[in-house]
């Protein structure tokens, strides 16, 4: 008896040579070099700022330095590389990665290290928008998001592991030894990428039609809520070393397992976030924003006890479950030009980065202290539930202004 085919929609359009397990597992492996790069960087920022001669809130600007060169090379790499094969791809830009943690790790002055942490920055929306494509191809339509949610794991991993180590071997080795064991993990990214991922083609992919994407309003008001609403988290994770320095009066190794505990949350976070929405998309990001806001505002009194504090990281660690739900949101009103959506979900992550890492700065410079960042993080969320609401309003009158066409 002759099996029934399967419908196309049920079928993987990407075949892995060594399985897509493997193949999900080399591009979670370059999560978490890009996770330990960019969360180290904060956790690490009181020793960069002494050993370097200059103040936490000025060396906060390799933070925003590293955000910037998310969001321009993101949409540039993905427009201008459209047409080169994604493995390929996603080696060379993991290659760049390496370079600019190398970098770093050499800067003598902090101006250098702000430059390298730029160049560093560049690739990372790049990688993770063609990561969560490739990805979502290995899989079966209704399960995309939980594929993200997977390579999304190098990430909160790199927030387990990669952070509180490199963090330990900062103050015993000095920041240097991060970024370049960051470095490491970007070229060990490469040799997996080339053994686990079959040679894929771009398809049509065109700097035109790529450049489409700039004209869909609901692309905009996605990465608008992401850019605003992400920012708490941000605003408070840039100084949760000093936080925990001065507030909880943590220990260094304490301090490595609190960091630790972010990252647990984040792992629950990115699971239960694709399972979500792959059932109920804005409904996931929804319910993500106002749990952020909640949480956040609770560490400015949370902060002062370290059991409290340790269970409160561990909460907003699993904000990171709104990261499937909008990745996905983007892939289903981008029409043709994926590639860039998805890399743009990643520039406005890193407008957040910018933005909450300033406005803890700001709050810290007024004089209202180290705990007032989370609660600074806690307003930002609200500001990604209006422009949630606006989104929703503005897809019902397309939707009531089609059915009247019709």
């Amino acid at each position: 008896m002759q099996e029934a085919a399967l419908p196309d929609s049920q079928i993987p359009t990407i075949i892995a040579p060594r399985g897509a397990g493997l193949a999900e597992l080399a591009l979670a492996l370059g999560g978490l070099a890009i996770g330990t790069g960019e969360f180290a960087s904060m956790s690490i920022l009181p020793l960069v700022a002494r050993d370097l001669g200059t103040t936490l809130p000025a060396m906060g600007h390799m933070i925003s330095a590293y955000a910037l060169g998310v969001v321009v090379g993101a949409p540039l790499i993905a427009i201008f590389l459209a047409r080169m094969p994604r493995r390929m791809m996603l080696m060379c830009l993991m290659l760049m990665y390496a370079v600019g943690n190398f970098l770093g790790a050499l800067a003598p002055t902090p101006a250098l290290l702000i430059l390298a942490r730029f160049v560093a920055g560049i690739p990372h929306g790049a990688y993770f928008g063609v990561a969560a494509l490739v990805a979502a191809g290995l899989v079966t339509a209704d399960k995309r998001a939980q594929a993200v949610g997977r390579v999304m794991l190098g990430l909160t991993v790199a927030n387990i592991f990669g952070v509180p180590l490199a963090t330990l071997l900062g103050e015993m080795l000095g920041w240097r030894s991060a970024f370049g064991i960051v470095g490491g993990l970007a070229l060990l990214t490469v040799a997996m990428v080339a053994l686990c991922l079959p040679h894929i083609p771009a398809g049509n992919a065109s700097v035109r039609g790529e450049l489409g994407v700039f004209r869909r309003l609901q692309v905009w008001l996605t990465l608008l809520m992401v850019g605003i609403g992400f920012g708490g988290m941000f605003a408070m994770y840039t100084y949760v070393t000093p936080t925990l320095q001065q507030i909880t009066h943590a220990t260094p190794l304490q301090i490595s397992v609190l960091l630790a505990l972010i990252g647990v949350g984040m792992t629950v976070g990115s699971l239960a976030g694709g399972w979500f929405a792959d059932r109920a998309q804005t409904a996931t990001i929804f319910s993500v924003l106002v749990w952020e806001a909640l949480v956040l505002a609770a560490f400015a009194w949370t902060s002062s006890n370290l059991w409290l504090a340790g269970l409160n990281l561990f909460l907003i660690g699993t904000g990171i479950a709104v990261v499937p739900a909008v990745q996905t949101r983007l892939m289903d009103v981008a029409g043709d030009a994926q590639t860039v959506a998805a890399a743009l979900n990643h520039s406005a992550f890193n407008v957040a980065n910018a933005l909450g890492a300033w406005a803890g700065g700001m709050a810290i410079a007024a004089g209202y202290g180290l705990t007032s960042t989370a609660l600074v993080g806690a307003i930002l969320p609200l500001g990604g539930i209006a422009v949630l609401a606006l989104s929703i309003a503005v897809d019902r009158g397309s939707a009531r202004a089609a059915l009247s066409a019709a």
